[in-house]
């Protein structure tokens, strides 16, 4: 596997197929960044009505967020052959049975990377590395969440510096392009408006290339594993 390897067909997976990509996405950010959007319009109110309601948002937020990202995986993995075998429906109920086990692995990496990178820099970007095909696993293995660190850390192993180039290039080719189509968006609307929709757009645009990415890079390597099996 190599970095242009990847990049090649999840560019390719990703234009291809770009519409189911982005309504996959919007169909869930789109109602997240209302949320939030909603949230920030109340912060100069004040009561346990405002504390709960961010609460409930976050909590939707996290459970919303993982849901999308095993949607995405299972999308890439579908149309991978070239033909599409799953509705949109069925794209999201395929992972819903999965989500306690993607929130509580995101929820684990998500703290051990940031401690990670709070203490040293280096171990955050190791684990990163090591973790970050834990949603693919998940969502094509159906693994528990204390699996599939294991196993995407032996997917990853002796492609260390390949996996964590791709997270590098992808992260920050998303970062750009999301800030360019929110910050457009934003400057075109209103401050809730563009907020809400300068968001979800970028988000809808962004979030799926990453995750096919990720997707390919899985299945790549595990195609790798599976040959080295001795027959």
């Amino acid at each position: 596997m190599t970095i242009g390897s990847v990049l090649d067909e999840a560019w390719t997976l990703y234009t291809r197929h770009f519409v189911r990509f982005f309504l996959i996405a919007l169909a869930v950010f789109i109602v997240l960044n209302l949320l939030s959007a909603l949230v920030g319009a109340s912060l100069d109110e004040e009561g346990l009505g405002l504390v709960l309601f961010a609460i409930v948002n976050a909590v939707i937020g996290i459970v919303g967020y993982f849901w999308v990202q095993g949607a995405l995986v299972e999308a890439a993995a579908d149309v991978r052959d070239g033909k599409q075998d799953l509705d949109f429906g069925e794209t999201f109920a395929r992972v819903r049975p999965l989500l306690p086990a993607l929130v509580v692995a995101g929820l684990l990496a998500g703290l051990g990377i940031g401690l990670g990178l709070i203490l040293l820099i280096v171990p955050g970007l190791y684990l990163l590395t090591r973790w970050a095909l834990i949603v693919p696993v998940i969502v094509l293995e159906k693994r528990r969440a204390g699996e599939s660190f294991g196993r995407s850390h032996e997917l990853v192993r002796g492609n260390g510096w390949t996996v964590f180039g791709i997270v590098v290039i992808v992260f920050l080719l998303g970062a750009i392009v999301s800030a360019i189509i929110s910050g457009l968006l934003q400057a075109a609307l209103t401050d809730f408006l563009g907020y809400w929709i300068g968001n979800s757009i970028a988000n809808a645009i962004v979030t799926p290339f990453f995750a096919v990415a990720l997707t390919v890079a899985y299945l790549q390597l595990a195609r790798d594993r599976s040959a080295e099996q001795p027959a």
